[in-house]
């Protein structure tokens, strides 16, 4: 049976608790909660944030799958509770309720669906007439989860040396054009800088951005940028289409909330220009026994497969779609025209979609590193990656 890894989630916005479950890490690996928790700490930062993040501290409980600081090489069960849980017991109870439990008008119902919002979609694909069942599982308060679960996978990639970040490039149309930034300004960002962004002057415009927008009610997207460092070439293939790599990581990302686009590397840009102004010349280093590129406009991905130079994927952040100034709707009951619901919400929050898109990175870069090497404890999959790298410096 082919080695495989996958996660999966559960838990709703204002549920009791997210949980999650990450099978395939390889025995004998060690976990730091910090880690995870550092990770869970960063998703709730930003400058733009909303009301949630100062009621929520995420901290995760490993519930299965680590005994002593190491994995067993069973599925890892993890849980992170909802704080604001006991002021939704009766409207997010398990067990039915009575009017007597839970007056209608303290049921919080949702029949003013948000534009650009799962509501109405959900509401008419699992037919809800209460879009609270859909929307408790579309906020992206579940993303805490998948943080949660690329935490663990950042730790195994880091057992190969493996780095990943984050950060803004361009906010709301700022700058013009999304910022092209090396990979030690990057790691130089401060981790309270506002919005994640290397360039101060261009952040603090975000910021007059986001203060600008708050006052009228509105929200910002933007692009945050995914930077994997240190992988070795071979991951992924060229041999079917869910095997590509490039593939697996924009579908990774256009899972998370509100992205809309994903490019890779020189991305669209690369469609406007000539072939000679796109590809990435080859060379090779002797010393280093090793072949160069003097340019990564391939985003460190050629034919759906690593090549052995930076990874860098960006992702394309819609508004967020719920407005305090809301827009235009229609009750689904009377069918008039109201104004959409509003439920808490940020301004922007593009930084910490960059942290979540790092999640997702980690996550499908370990499950490629796991078919790529096998192996049902960590000493046992470091000897075949070794054995891989020196058989590289023979080719």
């Amino acid at each position: 049976m082919p080695m495989t890894f996958r996660f999966n989630t559960a838990g709703e916005s204002h549920g009791r608790a997210l949980v999650a479950i990450v099978e395939g890490l390889p025995a004998g690996l060690p976990v730091d909660t910090e880690i995870i928790n550092r990770e869970l700490e960063r998703r709730q930062w930003g400058y733009g944030r909303g009301g949630r993040m100062k009621i929520e501290r995420d901290r995760a409980e490993i519930l299965s799958g680590v005994r002593h600081g190491r994995t067993l090489g069973s599925p890892v069960a993890l849980q992170i509770e909802n704080k604001d849980w006991k002021n939704w017991t009766g409207v997010m109870s398990a067990e039915p309720v009575s009017p007597e439990d839970v007056p209608e008008e303290k049921m919080r119902r949702v029949r003013r669906p948000r534009p650009g919002h799962a509501d109405l979609a959900g509401g008419l694909k699992y037919g809800a007439r209460d879009m609270r069942d859909i929307l408790e599982r579309a906020s992206a308060r579940e993303t805490a989860a998948r943080v949660a679960c690329g935490a663990l996978a950042r730790q195994l990639l880091s057992q190969f040396r493996i780095e990943i970040r984050s950060h803004v490039v361009q906010l709301g149309g700022v700058p013009a054009a999304p910022l092209e930034v090396g990979w030690e300004s990057i790691v130089s960002i401060p981790e309270d800088a506002p919005l994640r962004c290397a360039d101060e002057a261009a952040q603090d415009r975000m910021v007059a951005l986001v203060d600008e927008k708050r006052r009228e009610g509105d929200t910002l997207g933007g692009v945050f940028e995914v930077v994997a460092r240190g992988l070795v070439a071979g991951l992924g293939s060229h041999t079917s289409w869910e095997t590509k790599l490039d593939g697996r990581l924009a579908r990774a990302l256009m899972s998370v909330p509100a992205v809309k686009a994903v490019s890779i590397g020189a991305g669209v840009e690369a469609a406007s220009l000539p072939g000679s102004q796109v590809h990435d010349e080859i060379g090779y280093d002797p010393s280093a026994r090793a072949f160069t590129r003097p340019t990564n406009r391939a985003g460190g991905l050629e034919g759906g497969i690593t090549n052995g130079e930076e990874l860098r994927v960006r992702g394309f952040l819609k508004p967020i779609s719920t407005l305090r100034r809301a827009l235009r709707s229609v009750d689904i009951e009377t069918k008039e025209e109201q104004s959409a619901a509003f439920e808490r919400s940020d301004v922007t929050a593009v930084p910490a979609a960059g942290v979540i898109g790092e999640a997702m990175v980690a996550l499908t870069l370990a499950e490629a590193m796991r078919e790529k090497f096998g192996g049902d404890h960590l000493e046992e999959m470091r000897r075949n990656f070794d054995a891989y790298v020196g058989q590289m410096r023979e080719y």
